[in-house]
């Protein structure tokens, strides 16, 4: 087992970002706020209005997200897989998980995301460990320390 030390020098390339951070999606580059959250193993994104269509017979959704600003932006993505979400002491539900562009400091990667409505929670996007892996070390005590920045990582 890694030493105190040795973990602080093999994290010495990770960005650090408080809990909440500002976020870009992308294609679109809305901006949002994120809560970054290392007990989730997976991102989950407010999605409203979900239509479900086909092209080129694959299964896709388009879907409208509005940011803290009153921006709107349509988005349209393959869907991936559905999921099933267990909840405590209530039914499991299904959820569908699309490839999405985030933005967080200098660090973008397109991930899987499942979409629900999260409009009763404070933030539109949940940063999981599938996104932060290997990028990202949360400051628990922190909150929008970084901007996002990735314009040369992005090829859209």
């Amino acid at each position: 087992m890694p030493g105190f030390s040795e973990v602080a020098l093999s994290n010495k390339d990770l960005q650090v970002a408080g809990w909440v951070e500002n976020v870009s999606l992308f294609p679109g580059n809305l901006k949002i706020k994120a809560k970054l959250d290392t007990g989730a193993r997976n991102s989950s994104l407010n999605a409203k209005h979900i239509e479900e269509f086909e092209r080129d017979g694959v299964k896709w959704l388009r879907f409208e997200l509005k940011n803290w600003k009153g921006r709107t932006q349509s988005f349209e993505a393959r869907v991936i897989r559905m999921t099933t979400i267990k909840q405590h002491e209530t039914q499991s539900i299904t959820r569908p998980v699309i490839r999405l562009g985030i933005c967080l400091g200098n660090v973008y990667k397109e991930v899987e995301v499942n979409l629900q409505d999260r409009s009763k929670f404070n933030y539109q996007l949940l940063i999981g460990r599938s996104y932060l892996r290997n990028s990202i070390l949360v400051d628990s005590s922190a909150t929008f320390t970084v901007q996002p920045d990735c314009q040369g990582a992005i090829h859209k």
